[in-house]
């Protein structure tokens, strides 16, 4: 299977599809999860490299998407005052990723809230973008 150019993250990317930015930089972009699996779910990808996974990127652009997703996952332990964080990478569908874009989840964690695989159901854009907001906080901060 090859990249696919009009994958959703992809299309977000282009400014396709719109998307509750939380960082962006050279390389890479975070965003919230539009079906998030807990309250400031957030998601990191590349922005210039045309990978399905972590095994196709090149090393830079994966060097690139770690130091972010480092940074992102601190903000959303902040903003979200999450006793911890689970930092989460799919690769292959046999792993369970269902958009063929490298990308890193950052889920905050709190004691006896139970984690389904994947979320089905869409959040509201006004609560997406008010957590988005807390962690942009907690990156300026």
């Amino acid at each position: 299977m090859s990249y696919d150019p009009n994958n959703v993250f992809a299309k977000i990317l282009r400014g396709e599809l719109p998307k509750f930015q939380v960082y962006e930089d050279a390389r890479t972009l975070a965003f919230m999860d539009v079906m998030p699996q807990a309250e400031g779910h957030t998601l990191i990808i590349p922005k210039l490299a045309a990978s399905q996974d972590i095994l196709d990127v090149p090393v830079e652009d994966l060097e690139a998407v770690i130091a972010t997703t480092q940074k992102v996952a601190r903000a959303v332990k902040t903003a979200m005052d999450a006793p911890g964080v689970m930092v989460l990478q799919l690769s292959g569908a046999p792993a369970g990723q269902t958009v063929f874009h490298l990308h890193f989840h950052v889920i905050p964690r709190f004691h006896g809230l139970e984690l389904k695989f994947h979320a089905r159901s869409m959040e509201a854009p006004e609560k997406l973008k008010a957590n988005a907001d807390k962690i942009k906080a907690a990156l300026a901060a």
